[in-house]
């Protein structure tokens, strides 16, 4: 995974409330246990006609979403379902964090164990960030994991939680398995230190 520490990135702006794991990466995209091309199909029922034709009206089909890494999205984004396609749908099309005032759990459990940054900010820091980039698509908005920092143009800033060992894991570009792996030498030092095991009858 690629470590995330600190970037700044212009937004892109999803308002709906209860998005769910099925409007991120439909069922008939799960097939594949591979993250590699999920991002053509994020949201794929809201981006695209029956045709497959790029619908104009959504966020993603504007030329203000190209390059963006931060989705602000409604609130109790990432319900429904427990698929890990829907952070790999968002990480592969660029998305390196999601803003939003509420998470589901399992969603965001998922998002951190694949380097997607789920960040929790008030309703009032929400409100001035979407009508910030209402106002101004341009806005870029940095993002400072040490820190666990958002800050807006003009000095407007606000802090986000994250669970220590989470935060430790994105930093670093490691998921659970890779900290373990990651600590082999010193669990193979300690196993040294250990008595013998003595077997019982």
């Amino acid at each position: 995974m690629e470590p995330i520490t600190r970037f700044t990135s212009r937004v892109v702006v999803l308002p709906l409330e209860n998005v769910d794991t099925d409007q991120i990466i439909p069922a008939r995209f799960l097939k594949t246990t591979d993250s590699t091309g999920l991002g053509a199909h994020l949201f794929a029922d809201w981006r695209y006609a029956p045709d497959g034709a790029a619908r104009p009206e959504f966020v993603l089909n504007g030329p203000g979403a190209r390059g963006a890494q931060i989705l602000v999205a409604g609130r109790n984004f990432g319900c429904g379902s427990s698929r890990e396609h829907a952070p790999w749908a968002l990480r592969d099309y660029g998305f390196r964090a999601v803003v939003s005032t509420y998470f589901a759990d399992i969603f965001s459990s998922n998002a951190i164990k694949n380097g997607l940054l789920p960040v929790v900010v008030d309703d009032g820091t929400y409100r001035q960030l979407a009508e910030r980039v209402g106002a101004d698509p341009a806005v870029a908005v940095t993002i400072d994991l040490p820190s666990q920092t958002l800050a807006l143009p003009g000095g407007v800033a606000a802090t986000f939680p994250v669970e220590p060992f989470a935060k430790h894991c994105l930093l670093n570009g490691v998921d659970q398995l890779g900290f373990l792996l990651d600590a082999t030498p010193a669990i193979a030092r300690y196993e040294t230190t250990r008595p013998p095991r003595v077997r019982t009858a």
